[in-house]
């Protein structure tokens, strides 16, 4: 990219239009190997956003607009025609973004627990402090599991640690992400109000979000349909993943 910012990402072959699929934060395409899968016969790009997994993860620029104009590269060089665009927490709030700016590029979106930007400036600060304090490297993935437990976030997070030489590392720098989920809280009504294509907006009971906040962002949406999934988490397409793919393949149009 123009900052120096190299971008990975990996592309299924199927059907076009492609779906691409933005993950969420500190997490990686990794997380969405079993929804590309599902996604068959449908051509599917799964991208690590800056900062995240395979990509530089010490970005210069971490501006929401820098992460916009890193899936617009990657839709255009990878795309013959407009695309599906699918994201999950910080990978909605791009998706929406990228909706915004390049409406020609955006058949369809998708966006798993989502708002217009929302968080304190002491939340900032407890996800630093968590990421911190992860006892790295770790000595192995077992010595990971006692540490970070054994959920569906935990394990995606683990799997998808880099082996060095001393141990295993997360694919992330957590100042990185401070400095990434304080411009994802910056809220951007505007954007998302001029937002044309249709949109499937997916929420998790036991997600991050009020009943307030959910409501005000559909309501202020132009083209949108909601599905709310039960026993389901902030991270539903790890943990209510049958819930998930259906919701997901019936507005997509997988056959």
């Amino acid at each position: 990219m123009n900052d120096g910012t190299a971008i990975s990402y990996a592309v299924y072959a199927g059907e076009d239009p492609a779906i691409v699929i933005l993950h969420g934060l500190a997490g990686s395409g990794r997380e969405f190997l079993a929804t590309a899968r599902a996604l068959s016969p449908r051509r599917v790009i799964l991208i690590d956003q800056r900062g995240h997994g395979f990509s530089t993860q010490t970005p210069a620029d971490t501006s929401r607009a820098a992460f916009v104009d890193d899936v617009v590269r990657v839709i255009e060089t990878e795309a013959a025609q407009s695309v599906d665009l699918v994201g999950q927490s910080m990978g909605a709030h791009t998706a929406m973004l990228v909706a915004a700016a390049r409406p020609d590029l955006v058949g369809r979106l998708v966006l798993l627990e989502c708002d217009a930007g929302s968080g304190s400036a002491e939340d900032q600060v407890a996800l630093g402090d968590f990421f911190r304090s992860w006892k790295v490297p770790f000595a192995s993935r077992d010595d990971a599991r006692v540490s970070l437990g054994d959920g569906p976030l935990a394990r995606a997070w683990i799997e998808d640690m880099e082996h060095r030489q001393d141990g295993l590392y997360p694919r992330f720098d957590a100042d990185v992400m401070v400095q990434v989920v304080a411009n994802v809280a910056v809220s951007r009504w505007q954007e998302w109000e001029s937002v044309g294509a249709p949109t499937l907006v997916i929420y998790a009971d036991g997600g991050m979000f009020t009943d307030e906040q959910k409501s005000e962002f559909v309501g202020r949406g132009k083209h949108v349909a909601r599905v709310d999934l039960v026993e389901a988490s902030h991270d539903a397409h790890l943990d209510a993943f049958e819930q998930w793919i259906a919701a997901l393949r019936g507005f997509v149009k997988v056959q």
